[in-house]
């Protein structure tokens, strides 16, 4: 099925985005391992056929090279990983125990120095995550409330306008409502553009910190260091997962403040398209609970977006006392091996795509 997708493509690179791209073959594959019974002609007609094939033929031009040269670097590739994907589960999970036994093995001698190392480690986390999240944290009330200052003199206007004639109030309320939904806009573009970086800040200490672990445990698995790698190739994706999503918590509590705020100008537009005799009576309500909603619905935001930074340590703390855990135990499940298939297809399809 992907080799048709591939040859239904022709070829020559557009502004695309790999991890899209990635996302969708990354469906693709699971599926087709899901589903290792079915037929080729079952498969074509999945909704993941069809949206891979739309994706990249509408993010592909017309040059035959590239399509040749797109077959010949992912067909290859895709065979491989779906013969992977379709293994028995079971066997796989047998290897993976079977892989960390051998690590814990080699690394009970020093089991005391490499429970020391990890917890070292998590201590160093600790403290190094810690004026982070106090950052966001001060952060989102620092702009939460310059949002809030800005949208003040809203209000006061609305009421001053309210002394006005009511013809006078009605012409001048949607060019009002147009200003007041610009500010919100203006304001939340402002704060994502300020909390967006917190999550950068954060990955690069978190890829110090795993460098940092590497370094010391080093000494202690030289005859496993294959195994040890892909433990910690996993312990970073897991890591960088829970980086990106704090990414997306900000940006979706962002979105939600707009969302929250936006009604505010839409309740005057609707006001000023209304009969001139009644209009006080509505708007007076309006005028009187701006400043009261403003800040209900910003302290919401505060509430829910500062404790963020708190939450991503605690997260990665917890990542790091299950790779302590694995290490002690020699257990581990199928989805640390999935994990780093899936950064595997990340990387070549972005490999491709940049080329």
């Amino acid at each position: 099925a992907l080799v048709l997708v591939l040859l239904a493509i022709s070829g020559s690179r557009a502004d695309v985005n790999p991890d899209e791209v990635a996302s969708v073959i990354w469906k693709y594959f699971t599926e087709l391992g899901s589903n290792a019974k079915d037929t080729v002609d079952q498969l074509q007609q999945t909704e993941i056929s069809k949206q891979l094939n739309t994706l990249l033929k509408s993010n592909l031009q017309s040059v035959s090279a590239y399509a040749e040269d797109l077959q010949e670097r992912l067909v290859p590739f895709a065979t491989e990983l779906q013969a992977r994907l379709a293994q028995d589960s079971q066997r796989l999970k047998e290897q993976i125990r079977r892989e960390l036994q051998e690590l814990q093995a080699k690394l009970a001698p020093y089991a005391d120095e490499v429970h020391q190392q990890i917890g070292t480690n998590i201590r160093q986390l600790q403290a190094k995550m810690s004026p982070y999240a106090e950052e966001l944290r001060s952060q989102v009330h620092r702009s939460a409330g310059e949002l809030q200052r800005a949208l003040e003199p809203y209000a006061a206007e609305l009421r001053e306008r309210l002394q006005d004639n009511a013809e006078s109030i009605q012409a001048s309320l949607s060019p009002y409502a147009d200003r007041l939904q610009q500010q919100i806009d203006g304001g939340v573009e402002s704060l994502k553009e300020r909390l967006s970086p917190m999550a950068d800040e954060l990955k690069a200490q978190v890829e110090q910190s795993v460098a940092e672990l590497r370094r010391g445990l080093s000494p202690y698995a030289q005859e496993v260091q294959d195994g040890l790698n892909r433990q910690l190739e996993s312990l970073t994706l897991q890591m960088e997962r829970a980086a990106e999503e704090m990414r997306a918590r900000l940006a979706a509590s962002s979105e939600e403040l707009r969302a929250q705020l936006s009604p505010l100008a839409r309740e005057l537009r609707e006001a000023a398209s209304g009969d001139t005799e009644s209009l006080r009576q509505r708007l007076a309500p309006l005028a009187q609970q701006l400043d009261q909603r403003v800040g209900q619905t910003l302290e919401a935001f505060r509430q829910q977006a500062a404790p963020f930074g708190e939450t991503f340590g605690k997260q990665l703390v917890q990542r790091l006392e299950e790779m302590r855990e694995k290490l002690d135990s020699g257990a581990a499940g199928v989805e640390d091996h999935l994990e780093l298939l899936e950064k595997e297809v990340r990387e070549k399809v972005a490999a491709f795509l940049t080329t």
